[in-house]
């Protein structure tokens, strides 16, 4: 057994059902679980690690409920920096059906470096076209070598543009491939416990590039695994083109299509929702179905300003995502919270009738707790996304005596992670290992990962 002692924290923020937030205080862990929490001069003063976190800011770890980690291999790429989402996408199949399973394992990576760096302990992957070789495996395997709690999902396309729908035919699969190597890579990876290192969910890229059959399917698949925990994921309603197609195709708001095949439930998140309309809201919130919000890839796409805080008004679970490193060009789980913060209060301004408290519309708090015990909740994970005994230790700790907290962490250190800067974690914590130290990222050796994912980005866009 090993312990682990974080001592003398400026403050602890617990997000726990209290919401406390304790000063001077520190934070016991015996192998990967939190023992204790409390003042500082209750709890042991030695253990086989000590942390000296004076001065700092520690939090549970956040949570990226979205992300597509091969496109941090096209990131700012010409030709589809301005583009809407389906152009975007046009522009960028030919790219990723060059995808080679080395290029999976170096971007996902790097993607997970980036997370890390800035307090992020769990992520979510969508990895739904797999060209030349490419198997989950690669990215699950990237997972376990850089130390990240990892969600890792089978997506999948099977309706290409001789069908109707919008990838090429190049990249699409079989149904029944999909449907077998899902059920291998459940079989194979996925784990049930408490402190699971490695979930994987059951993804059908979206409503254009898949059939009803696949959807529904794959529901039944996913479900068959009963009591182990095993989820669905897919994007809806992300853009106005969205909505039209789904008119088109199916006669039906993407919401009631989602009702249709049994894609709502509290085992069901949907990435971004920017189009989810009252009535998809109400269905939503009734079936306890969970969002992955992604606020910078929506600006960067032009998709829209999804109405996160009518969600959580109406109680529907709601968590932050990065979403792809090539429709964000980032994985920073701070900047993401807080830009989320920024957009969910000029959003409530755009609203017919404005806002009801203006700027407390959305707290810095209340952001932070989507970004974590709502990212958990999304995820179906009950023992992530808050600091309690018995909760895996999973932590991000931010020094508050850097120059982006200068006058603000003085007055609130926990209002001013978003409020002040995008800050880099100076410890982040997974499973109760340390995964960054002092800032540094301690478990890969990040510039030849870097070099390496350069080279294989000049590769890739010259054979597309």
């Amino acid at each position: 057994m090993t312990t682990l002692l974080i001592r003398d924290a400026e403050c602890v923020a617990t997000f726990d059902d209290a919401r406390r937030e304790l000063r001077r205080a520190s934070v016991f862990v015996r192998d990967n679980v939190v023992e204790a929490i409390g003042p500082a001069d209750t709890l042991p003063r030695s253990a086989d690690e000590v942390i000296d976190a004076r001065g700092h800011l520690v939090m549970p770890g956040l949570v990226n409920t979205h992300h597509h980690m091969y496109q941090s291999l096209t990131r700012a790429i010409p030709g589809v920096q301005d583009a809407e989402l389906f152009g975007w996408l046009r522009g960028l199949y030919p790219i990723w059906a060059g995808l080679t399973p080395e290029m999976v394992q170096v971007s996902t990576q790097v993607a997970m470096a980036e997370l890390l760096l800035s307090g992020c302990t769990t992520s979510s992957d969508h990895l739904y076209i797999y060209p030349n070789g490419v198997r989950l495996d690669d990215s699950i395997e990237a997972a376990r070598a850089i130390g990240m709690r990892f969600v890792a999902t089978r997506g999948s396309m099977s309706v290409g543009a001789s069908q109707g729908g919008l990838p090429p035919d190049r990249v699409v699969e079989r149904e029944e491939a999909i449907l077998k190597d899902t059920q291998r890579v459940i079989e194979t990876f996925h784990e049930a416990a408490h402190g699971a290192m490695t979930n994987v969910a059951v993804a059908p890229c979206s409503p254009f590039s898949v059939s009803r059959d696949l959807m529904r399917e794959s529901a039944r698949l996913a479900r068959s695994f009963t009591g182990r925990g095993v989820r669905l994921h897919t994007h809806l309603a992300e853009n106005d083109h969205d909505i039209a197609y789904s008119r088109e195709k199916f006669h039906c708001t993407p919401a009631e299509y989602a009702q249709e095949l049994g894609w709502l439930g509290d085992d069901v998140r949907h990435a971004h929702c920017v189009k989810l309309d009252a009535p998809g809201i109400a269905l939503f919130a009734a079936t306890r179905t969970g969002v992955a919000h992604c606020p910078c890839s929506n600006m960067r796409l032009a998709s829209g300003i999804a109405p996160v805080r009518r969600m959580l008004d109406a109680g529907v679970p709601v968590g932050l995502g990065v979403d792809g490193s090539a429709s964000n060009d980032g994985a920073h789980m701070v900047g993401e919270a807080r830009q989320a913060l920024l957009l969910a209060r000029v959003g409530r301004s755009l609203e017919p009738f404005g806002c009801d408290h203006g700027p407390a519309e959305m707290t810095a708090r209340d952001m932070l707790a989507v970004a974590t015990r709502g990212g958990a909740q999304v995820l179906g994970r009950a023992d992530i996304g808050h600091l309690a005994p018995g909760m895996c230790a999973d932590l991000a700790l931010f020094d508050l005596r850097t120059l982006g907290f200068a006058g603000g962490a003085v007055h609130d250190p926990v209002a001013s992670l978003l409020l002040c800067a995008s800050a880099q974690s100076a410890w982040t914590i997974v499973n109760g290992k340390v995964v960054v130290r002092e800032g540094q990222l301690a478990t890969v050796d990040l510039g030849p990962l870097v070099e390496r994912h350069n080279r294989l980005t000049l590769q890739l866009a010259l054979a597309g």
